[in-house]
């Protein structure tokens, strides 16, 4: 997996790190080749891989399913999981800072595991999710514990426009006291999208003060949609 390490370490993390405190998100095109793509999707039908599949519908979380890899983690994941985490890491601790957050974040996605694990938290977060024809996603939060990364990042398998059209990646941003700004970002194949994960820190004429965002999927017209969200934090249950 050194190619995808290499990707990782070769890409811009300044221009990244400044992208993420002026919007919290980013869009790194290309981190996965075709064939990587396909792999994923292919396996989506192992049920090994897998602990739990929910159907969205069932639970009001919108229209399409869901599945959460158990470990170990594919080896392609795992090392995606491990090698960007460093990175996210500062960019996560410069927010606690801002925000004046008791919080810091550690040096390695296994010491953040500890963590977890400390607080019962146990369960792979990494999942695979699959939209069919008027599938959708409602706006959520990924928290899954009282231990949580503020950061998280989503691979996108298929070519929009070419595989499905509709279903654009939706971000909300809500400011107090003011309405909700929506994000409407449309990733190609291979593309990945780092976000904040519930809220970022933005700068004011008095200071730093939290943002709090959320994110979903628009209703898919045709087609089908695969991505595949990884968060870095473990789950309850």
């Amino acid at each position: 997996m050194q190619n995808i390490q290499s990707k990782i370490a070769s890409q811009n993390w300044e221009s990244i790190t400044e992208s993420m405190h002026e919007s919290g998100f980013v869009i790194i095109p290309n981190l996965l080749d075709n064939e990587q793509c396909e792999d994923l999707k292919f396996d989506y039908d192992n049920p090994a891989l897998y602990r739990k599949t929910v159907v969205m519908e069932r639970y009001r979380f919108g229209l399409g399913e869901y599945k959460y890899f158990n470990y170990p983690l594919p080896d392609l994941i795992q090392t995606i999981r491990t090698s960007i985490y460093p990175k996210l890491s500062l960019i996560a601790n410069a927010w606690m800072k801002a925000l004046n957050i008791n919080t810091i974040f550690p040096e390695t996605h296994e010491k953040l595991l500890e963590q977890c694990h400390a607080n019962n938290q146990f369960k792979a977060t990494v999942l695979i999710l699959k939209y069919g024809k008027s599938g959708f996603n409602t706006l959520h939060q990924d928290l899954y514990g009282d231990v949580y990364f503020p950061i998280q990042i989503v691979l996108f398998l298929n070519e929009p426009d070419e595989d499905f059209a509709g279903g654009e990646f939706v971000l909300t941003e809500q400011t107090p006291r003011a309405q909700s700004k929506a994000i409407v970002l449309k990733p190609k194949k291979g593309d990945v999208l780092i976000f904040t994960t519930n809220f970022r820190p933005v700068k004011g004429t008095k200071g730093y003060y939290r943002v709090n965002m959320k994110h979903g999927v628009s209703e898919i017209h045709s087609g089908e949609r695969h991505t595949l969200g990884i968060i870095f934090h473990d789950a309850l249950s």
